[in-house]
């Protein structure tokens, strides 16, 4: 099965971007989340991915 970068449907906090990176990469979502805090040019960087990532598929 491959692995894809996806918006998390379970860990989300506004669109799901950092709780999909977490997933993908196997780490915490909090980890993730104080990356986007202390890194240059967050807000661009998350809204390009909020936008271009592909939604996580639903579940029951």
């Amino acid at each position: 099965m491959e692995h894809k970068l996806r918006k998390s449907a379970s860990d989300k906090s506004i669109h799901g971007v950092c709780g999909g990176i977490a997933e993908f990469f196997g780490i915490s979502s909090f980890a993730v989340r104080l990356l986007f805090i202390f890194l240059p040019a967050n807000i661009i960087i998350y809204v390009i991915l909020a936008n271009s990532m592909a939604e996580s598929p639903r579940s029951i």
